[in-house]
């Protein structure tokens, strides 16, 4: 190797390094056995406090749900150890099959024509269906307008992604006064015209609510733009698709399914829309065919490789993706069903439902909101959230909601509690004894 790039020695390969920095001392602590190494670092993990040491209320876009055994079993696997997208399909039977009935049961959920597989998040993903919104314009809108009760890291990323485009990205500049309701067509001209591109809505929202879709795809169309909805794919499970209210483009993050917290990632972007905007999707695409033999196979499909290789043809500069996580999420949905995936929401919807009505009792703390919720809903507390959080987690043992102030200036000393399969009724009972004792 030195030979083929033309210099004589290791110490000619490397003379451009100051030699002061070559070999450095690292002061580093004698070597210890592995043995010794685990219980070193075991003692170090035990500083951590994790959603498995005590009940735990955090949602705020990533959620402790029930992750079966079956999907680790399979995730580990010697044949799926390796997420790279898989060009070759006479080698990649196993996988690209894999990746097929996942876009299947993603099109199921959330009532659309086509998904791919996938993208790192459902920021990410958001930031795709805006971009995909502009391509099917052919670059000749240029606003884009979204809910303020779009998740605000949602909003953020689109807006780094979108940054030098040239869109007007509007809608979320005051949190305090919304947008009109979900099921009104006498929408604002000066939000939604002919310029606009999308409107982007979440449902649940941020604030947990489920939003009323009904005639809003028919106010949005008759502007020429695309409805992109946020989705949470638990709450697919019971609640009416998007798809079935006239959504052009579904996304969401699929962590919930079968994927866990891992100490904040990794995630799993899953994007759904209509056939007709097939071509203009980011992201990979299997599609179900025939072999020479007729044999049924599976293969990359439609998406061109200038999608990936070729940046100033592409519709989209993404190229790789989540791929064993949207594994984890198909043998999720596999492992569980139709019956099972409502079952755990539903679970999620009655307990959070009782979550909310004890703490309603609770003198000092009041509901915010009359809108129906899912599995998270907003609490005015009588003290600073931070406060709250300290004492639940010093005194009780307990991850607290999230701080609503932190986005939402009007929403100071409001919190975001979330409510999971994972919640028992003991534990809803303790968290409700806890804050009536503050």
């Amino acid at each position: 190797m030195l030979a083929a790039i033309g210099v004589r020695s290791i110490e000619e390969l490397f003379r451009d390094v100051p030699a002061h920095v070559r070999f450095p001392t690292l002061n580093l602590p004698a070597a210890l056995a592995e043995m010794e190494a685990r219980w070193e670092l075991e003692t170090l993990a035990e500083a951590n406090v994790t959603t498995a040491d005590g009940p735990c209320f955090l949602g705020a876009g990533a959620y402790r749900h029930f992750v079966p055994a079956v999907v680790d079993a399979f995730l580990r696997r010697g044949e799926f150890y390796t997420a790279y997208t898989p060009y070759q399909p006479e080698i990649n039977q196993g996988t690209l099959q894999a990746i097929f009935e996942y876009q299947t049961m993603i099109c199921a959920l959330t009532g659309m024509e086509v998904s791919n597989a996938s993208h790192y998040d459902g920021a990410t993903a958001t930031a795709e269906a805006v971009i995909t919104a502009i391509n099917v314009h052919r670059l000749k809108r240029h606003k884009v307008v979204v809910s303020p009760f779009v998740h605000p890291e949602y909003r953020a990323v689109v807006r780094t992604y979108t940054q030098g485009m040239g869109l007007a990205i509007v809608g979320d500049e005051d949190p305090e006064a919304g947008l009109p309701p979900m099921n009104n067509e006498q929408w604002d001209n000066e939000q939604l015209d002919g310029e606009t591109a999308c409107l982007v809505v979440q449902t649940p929202n941020f604030l947990g609510q489920i939003e009323d879709l009904a005639g809003l795809a028919d106010a949005v169309h008759a502007r020429g733009a695309l409805l992109v909805v946020v989705a949470d794919p638990i709450a697919l499970g019971l609640l009416k698709p998007p798809g079935a209210f006239g959504a052009d483009v579904v996304v969401g993050d699929g962590q919930g399914l079968g994927v866990g917290l891992n100490f904040g990632g990794p995630s799993l972007g899953f994007f759904a829309t209509r056939m007709e905007y097939v071509r203009r999707m980011a992201g990979r695409l299997v599609g179900q065919t025939v072999d020479a033999e007729g044999k049924r196979g599976f293969a990359l499909t439609l998406s061109t490789r200038e999608q990936h290789i070729r940046r100033e043809k592409a519709t989209s500069n993404i190229c790789t993706n989540e791929g064993l996580v949207a594994l984890a999420a198909a043998i999720y949905m596999a492992a569980l069903g139709r019956g099972g995936m409502r079952q755990v929401a539903e679970l999620c919807y009655h307990r959070a439902h009782y979550a909310q009505q004890r703490i309603a009792e609770i003198s000092g703390f009041s509901v915010v909101g009359d809108k129906p919720f899912f599995k998270e809903f907003a609490v005015r507390c009588p003290q600073p959230v931070k406060e709250i959080n300290d004492y639940l987690l010093e005194e009780e043992g307990i991850i607290g909601g999230y701080d609503l102030g932190r986005d939402y200036p009007h929403l100071k000393d409001h919190m975001l509690l979330c409510v999971t399969e994972m919640n028992p009724r003991e534990e809803i009972d303790l968290l409700v004894e806890a804050l009536g004792e503050m």
